[in-house]
């Protein structure tokens, strides 16, 4: 299949589910398209199954094989996702939540990614082929940071407080950054610390990464560099479009700047190797706060938004459908049936932790809402970055256990918890839980109006 076919096709599919799911199942738009898409995976496997002959599976694998969804995500769609999520995000909540958000991004991807790794490996020394501590080190990093994508997209359907909403969707832009940093720098260790990674065929092409160890200076100069690299280049990046968009006043040339934004800082982060992920959030934040506030006018911020609304919306629905039909090119087996069953509760777990200690931390000085640490611990989402972090993965003998750990969680993360995430938001008493969160300029005209009307 060419590009084309294969882009018209992935189109075609995420209309047709969109459409049968908004008149018939009424789910959130997402979770409707990965249970439609992995029930169309099903369908193709058994008819496969009942007729050898049509190779229909097999025909849709080679074809989303072609996809390449690590490349696709990582080098090209998390850039506008997270550029779009970031640019709805009020930074003034961000601000008076920072050292949770802060702690959580960090602190909290750390503890859950050696909580997560620890468990993989000495489960595995029972149940699993025998996976080395590093490796399971890997699977933790890849798996710990929560989806900025699933995690907007479901605080979207659901009005919860506005400092608790901040701290959901604040942590899940910036762990996202911090957790590829992580991934990152444990492959790299991973790589260099076992010699037996890859088979001997490949393993000369690849021997120039172990080459003399990795220390703890190499790992802190790596992770530095990504990080604050990523965050310096999103500022001055950001900075730069916020003039361009300042001195003048035309809708049409503002959106291109701001598509020239995310394409330009992104690519540059790739060629300079700093984070890319971490420099979207940082332009996003600059562009949707001091650049709607100082550098819009009314009729340019109402077109900007909404274009990035709507680009959101139709990469997220490809997204979202790719994570349900990718189970067609996943290697299933019963030898890692065990890990991946067992990988969901101790993730879970893992984010219970990594909540709850920064929490708990804080809580000497700031007030938390009445179920933080569950609604935080359940919302924790993980998506198509965990899938594409693992697909990424070299060619060796734990990746098909990593990979089929991670589909697991993924899936019953976006499916069970996604779907009782606003239940869980009702057993406490949030004013207005569970109902359909109000349009952010809806709410900023409301809040002008009692101003005035207190003045008069």
């Amino acid at each position: 299949m060419t590009f084309l076919e294969i882009s018209a096709l992935l189109i075609t599919l995420s209309a047709a589910f969109g459409f049968i799911n908004f008149v018939y199942l009424k789910l959130p738009h997402t979770i409707g398209l990965v249970i439609m898409a992995l029930m169309a995976s099903g369908v193709m496997v058994l008819a496969d199954i009942l007729w050898p002959s049509l190779g229909i599976a097999a025909t849709m694998g080679n074809a989303l094989r072609k996809v390449d969804f690590a490349n696709t995500l990582m080098n090209g769609m998390l850039a506008f996702l997270l550029f779009a999520g970031a640019v709805h995000v009020n930074f003034t909540e961000l601000a008076e939540r920072k050292w949770a958000i802060g702690l959580m991004a960090t602190l909290g991807v750390l503890v859950s990614t050696f909580i997560t790794g620890a468990g993989i490996y000495y489960f595995g020394q029972w149940f699993c082929p025998r996976m080395p501590f590093v490796w399971a080190l890997v699977f933790g990093a890849l798996i710990s940071p929560t989806d900025p994508v699933a995690v907007l997209g479901l605080i979207k359907t659901i009005r919860i407080p506005r400092l608790l909403r901040a701290k959901i969707a604040g942590e899940s832009l910036f762990n996202d950054g911090v957790g590829v940093v992580v991934f990152t720098v444990m492959l790299t260790i991973a790589m260099s610390a076992d010699p037996g990674w890859m088979d001997g065929a490949a393993h000369g092409a690849a021997a120039g990464h172990g080459a003399g160890g990795v220390g703890i200076g190499t790992i802190v100069k790596l992770f530095a560099g990504e990080a604050i690299g990523g965050a310096i280049l999103g500022l001055v990046m950001g900075f730069a479009a916020y003039a361009a968009m300042k001195r003048i006043d035309e809708h049409n040339i503002e959106i291109l700047i701001t598509l020239a934004l995310v394409l330009s800082a992104y690519a540059i982060a790739l060629r300079i190797h700093v984070s890319g992920p971490i420099a979207m959030v940082v332009a996003g934040l600059l562009i949707g706060n001091h650049g709607a506030r100082f550098a819009m006018s009314r009729n340019t911020r109402k077109h900007v938004f909404e274009f990035w609304t709507l680009l959101d919306e139709i990469l997220n629905s490809v997204l979202f459908l790719l994570i349900g039909l990718e189970v067609l090119v996943i290697t299933w087996n019963r030898v890692n049936l065990p890990i991946a069953v067992y990988a969901i509760p101790l993730v879970l777990f893992a984010r219970l932790v990594s909540v709850a200690i920064p929490i708990n931390l804080l809580k000497v000085r700031d007030k938390f809402e009445e179920g933080t640490i569950a609604v935080l611990t359940w919302g924790g989402l993980r998506g198509g970055i965990s899938v594409a972090l693992a697909l990424a993965l070299p060619e060796n003998v734990y990746k098909p256990a990593i990979l089929m750990a991670t589909y697991a969680v993924v899936v019953f993360s976006i499916i069970v918890q996604g779907l009782t995430m606003k239940r869980l938001v009702l057993r406490y008493s949030f004013h207005g839980a569970g109902q359909e969160p109000k349009d952010d300029e809806e709410e900023r005209d409301k809040t002008k109006k009692k101003k005035a009307g207190k003045k008069s």
